[in-house]
């Protein structure tokens, strides 16, 4: 299993982050993989909460089970099992008037198509694609220009 981490300062409060990190339609428009919400069993990922996602990988349609290990006001963890399996931890600090995220995915294949999947979100990340989501995820939360 492959690990990758990144993180960064977003002005906000770390209620603020969360917020943003549970809400599907706003996770759908910063993650690293574009993704869709196929069912969710509550309003946004909380404690428990079980979704199915389907995205785009090495020019392939796959699916995702989500099972959200942990939501609350300093950590958000869940599991993504399919093709792959990916283990996915954000953790929120307040720092000022500001919060620290980090970000951390742990990415696994499984048999011949799940190994393929997995370089090739390998290579995804290794080129910088959980720090260019975290850079998304900050500037959804700037003030707009007046």
């Amino acid at each position: 299993m492959c690990s990758w981490h990144s993180n960064t300062t977003v002005l906000g409060s770390p209620s603020e982050i969360l917020a943003l990190l549970t809400e599907p339609e706003a996770i759908a428009r910063w993650a690293p993989v574009p993704f869709e919400v196929v069912g969710l069993d509550a309003e946004r990922l909380e404690s428990g909460s079980h979704a199915r996602v389907a995205g785009q990988l090495a020019g392939r349609t796959v699916e995702f089970e989500i099972h959200v290990l942990h939501a609350s006001r300093e950590r958000l963890e869940l599991v993504a099992q399919g093709p792959i399996c990916m283990d996915v931890r954000y953790r929120v600090r307040p720092a000022g008037s500001s919060s620290e995220v980090e970000a951390s995915i742990a990415v696994e294949g499984r048999g011949l198509f799940g190994r393929v999947l997995a370089k090739a979100t390998e290579a995804l990340l290794a080129g910088g694609a959980l720090r260019m989501s975290l850079d998304r995820m900050a500037r959804e939360l700037q003030p707009a220009p007046a």
